[in-house]
């Protein structure tokens, strides 16, 4: 069980790093939130793929580019809610 928990966090935080590496700018958020948003991510990014594919993928590389894409789309979604990443128009 332990080792399970500890499988996602590291999971968690290998897609929220590659999805603050994918989306464009700084990003002013800790390596507890970058967890967060990996693991949360990857649930939302394995829902999502498990839609248009076979089941879910675990550790599988579809289930890590699912994950990945999935950890863009909550941090997408996680700087327009809390309004970071403003762009100054000129």
């Amino acid at each position: 069980m332990f080792l399970t928990i500890l499988g996602w966090i590291v999971f968690g935080l290998i897609a929220g790093f590659l999805a603050r590496a994918i989306v464009p700018g700084k990003d002013d958020i800790g390596l507890l939130m970058t967890i967060v948003l990996g693991v949360v991510g990857s649930a939302v990014g394995g829902f999502l793929f498990g839609l248009f594919t076979v089941g879910l993928r675990g550790f599988e590389p579809a289930g890590w580019i699912g994950s990945v894409i999935g950890a863009v789309i909550v941090l997408v979604i996680y700087n327009k809610v809390t309004g970071r990443k403003r762009r100054v128009r000129s």
